[in-house]
């Protein structure tokens, strides 16, 4: 059954401008639906709130500050916002519509994913996340379903309605804002969500997308928040064997329990990642989860059973100053190796240079060619998110020098820290040559400029010529600014901002218009006088029954009494005339029975006594004969003798 069929506001027009199409999707703060902006003629998302939310002056006062705020985060990967606004008991925004599906369907349809794609998802909702929190937010609901991947491809992040400011605490009594499943230890013990939560909720992401399954699992809610506060998240390769050992320090270092040791924000957990893609082989990142293989494979004696690496593969410790051991994830993840079998404890006793002379002697190549070429090459060491100190101390111990270093603005990679380098890392290059270095700058910045009086698509054309992107457009009467020209930007003009951001616009509706009364008037006059008040006119397809004669108006959208500007939509609803039902035969019963057997049926009763039935107590007649037909809500008259 379609279930949008029964919501009232599918149909509808929203605050004169947004014609409701379809649900799409209903939560526990917002329904959201599929709508046509009438005005610029684009598909969008309208997320309205549930009309319990919206009764709370405070909750909307806070949801519209927010939603302004939020509405800043220009990047290609957030899910952009349009506009906001109320339209009677109705609190929604205006949001950019992405056709596709959220990474839940896509783990629920495939399971784990290739290391490729798990990263390919992570690295922009990273990059999402990182601009949120260099701007002062933090996501605090990050989970599948708020990972948007559009039928073009692109990721984007949605549902930043849980965002807070970076520097605010949150407590809570006996709940915790967000999904159990993704909730940091410091959100399940006191509520407070920095960055680093986010940071958190990636890591357990990377995790599910990697194995298919969520790390911590429970038979109730409470089990699984234990298991956040007292067990470490365990390493992918336990549940996928064989998985990279750089996969795993990753999931290590952002699902660390205490958050001191995590990433700071998702720009430091970014670096970690790109730097640690840039370690793992073509083949790590193609290697295909188990239940791809199994598929492949019908019959079990087809099977390779492996042992889980974690348990039995020795990794070596780090050895780079800049990358110490952190205890509580190493030490219980490394074994001594096993025993060797005799005949391979006998090869290596015999030397790795007798073995490769050997097998260099059978291949008819010379030695001395090998010796020639085997010390002129190295690989380019990883020095994303290094200082250039560092980095030319790594390329230093790599036998490599630092070339022409080159600077460029960044809004993910830390001031006066490695954005790239040429060649690029893991390059084959030879020993001695030098390696070019491009060294961040920081984010760009530019000032907001004075857009006050400029009609709206000027504004936005001078917003993007100094580098910045149009925000959210939020619409006010005004009866000095001319219609469709800017009120006031925000931030202000003269504040300086990173390049690229959105800057929110208020735009003049123009004097506001009484919208005139026109239910039970015929459709042409209703038109009539609504378009002399300056407004257009829409009749729904649909019509309803009403108290009203077919053909009259039998609704309105905005309804009378409200204000709209000149050039709004007034949705009409026309009558197809009153419900007829059976009018019930009471002559006979007691005018108690009477009239609730009327009421029940729909009807209002009005009792005639008379001069004789002042005293009576039963009906005699009715002014509709039983059996006949009535409209609905008329009156019945009972006469009582």
């Amino acid at each position: 059954m379609d279930t949008t069929l029964q919501d009232p506001l599918v149909g509808q027009v929203l605050d004169g401008r947004y014609r409701v199409e379809a649900r799409i999707a209903v939560g526990g703060m917002a329904t959201v639906y599929r709508a046509v902006d009438t005005r610029l003629d684009r598909i969008l998302a309208l997320k309205v709130m549930h009309p319990s939310l919206a009764a709370d002056g405070s909750f909307v006062e806070r949801f519209i500050r927010e939603a302004k705020s939020v509405a800043r985060l220009a990047h290609p990967n957030v899910v952009q916002v349009f506009d906001q606004g109320t339209d009677g008991a109705y609190v929604y925004l205006a949001m950019e519509y992405v056709a596709g599906c959220t990474l839940r369907d896509v783990l629920r349809e495939r399971g784990a994913l290739q290391p490729r794609a798990a990263l390919d998802i992570l690295e922009p909702v990273l990059a999402a996340l990182g601009a949120a929190h260099r701007a002062g937010f933090v996501h605090r609901d990050m989970k599948p379903e708020n990972v948007l991947i559009g039928d073009d491809g692109r990721v984007k992040v949605a549902d930043f309605g849980l965002v807070r400011a970076v520097d605010s605490v949150t407590n809570t009594t006996g709940t915790v804002l967000g999904t159990v499943s993704y909730l940091a230890p410091e959100q399940i013990e006191s509520g407070v969500a920095d960055p680093r939560v986010d940071v958190y909720a990636c890591g357990i992401l990377l995790h599910e997308m990697l194995t298919g399954e969520k790390p911590h699992d429970g038979d109730s809610p409470a089990i699984v928040l234990y298991k956040h506060l007292h067990d470490d998240v365990p390493a992918p390769s336990a549940a996928v064997p064989g998985m990279a050992y750089e996969l795993d320090e990753l999931v290590a270092s952002a699902t660390a329990r205490n958050p001191e040791v995590r990433p700071y924000d998702a720009v430091a957990l970014l670096a970690q990642v790109r730097a640690g893609r840039g370690r793992l082989t073509a083949e790590q990142l193609d290697a295909v989860p188990p239940q791809a293989l199994a598929s492949e494979h019908d019959n079990a004696e087809d099977r390779t059973s492996v042992i889980p690496r974690s348990l039995t593969v020795p990794r070596p410790l780090p050895v780079n100053e800049d990358e110490p051991a952190d205890p509580v994830h190493h030490t219980s993840r490394f074994r001594s190796p096993p025993p060797l079998p005799p005949r391979r404890r006998t090869a290596l006793r015999r030397g790795p240079m007798a073995i490769v002379v050997a097998v260099l002697l059978v291949l008819g190549v010379g030695t001395g060619i090998w010796y020639i070429n085997s010390g002129q090459f190295t690989k380019v060491p990883p020095l994303l998110g290094k200082t250039e100190q560092e980095a030319r101390d790594r390329l230093s111990d790599a036998g490599l020098e630092a070339g022409q270093v080159t600077e460029a603005y960044s809004d993910t990679v830390e001031r006066g820290t490695v954005i790239s380098t040429d060649p690029k890392a893991g390059a084959r290059i030879r020993g001695n040559d030098s390696v070019s270095l491009t060294l961040s700058k920081g984010p760009q910045t530019v000032r907001v400029p004075d857009l006050d009086g400029y009609p709206l698509d000027k504004a936005r054309d001078l917003l993007k010529d100094d580098g910045l992107e149009p925000g959210m457009v939020t619409r006010e009467f005004s009866g000095t600014v001319p219609r469709g020209s800017v009120i006031s930007t925000e931030p202000g003009k003269g504040t300086e901002v990173r390049a690229d951001s959105a800057v929110a616009l208020t735009v003049s509706k123009g004097s506001p218009v009484d919208v005139p009364d026109v239910t039970g008037d015929d459709a042409e006059d209703a038109r009539a006088e609504l378009e002399e008040a300056g407004l257009e006119v829409r009749i729904a397809a649909e019509r309803v029954n009403s108290e009203h004669d077919a053909g009259q108006v039998a609704r309105q959208s905005p309804g009378a009494g409200r204000q709209a500007a000149e050039g709004d939509t007034v949705t009409l609803t026309l009558s197809k005339g009153p419900e007829m039902i059976e009018v019930p035969d009471v002559i006979g019963d007691s005018v108690d029975e009477a009239k609730e057997k009327l009421e029940d049926a729909g009807f209002d009763v009005d009792e005639d006594r008379g001069l004789l039935g002042f005293f009576g107590d039963t009906v005699k007649g009715q002014s509709v004969d039983g059996g006949d037909t009535a409209p609905k809500g008329s009156t019945i008259t009972i006469e009582i003798r």
